[in-house]
């Protein structure tokens, strides 16, 4: 689990433990359009624009385009934020 990152330039709004894999996807040509790690309560996402749609990295499941990707959990916990769609029924 990562410590909420203080933020600061490089990358200021990436969490710390995800830096390196979205570096690695960048320059592999890949657009990261955000990221989190899940701070231990949800799964880590990755969410990448591709020629044929925008998905979630790890699970390859599509997003839909809307204005946020990651939105507050139930509890509407600030810093707690997940894709709905990765986490399932």
């Amino acid at each position: 689990m990562c410590s909420k990152t203080k933020y600061r330039i490089p990358n200021p709004r990436i969490d710390k433990c995800m830096r390196a894999a979205v570096e690695k996807l960048n320059s592999m040509g890949i657009e990261t359009l955000g990221s989190c790690c899940g701070h231990g309560k949800y799964k880590k996402t990755i969410v990448v624009k591709l020629e044929t749609g925008i998905f979630e990295w790890f699970s390859m499941k599509p997003i839909p385009r809307i204005r946020r990707f990651y939105r507050r959990d139930k509890q509407g916990r600030l810093g707690h934020y997940y894709i709905p769609e990765v986490e399932g029924k």
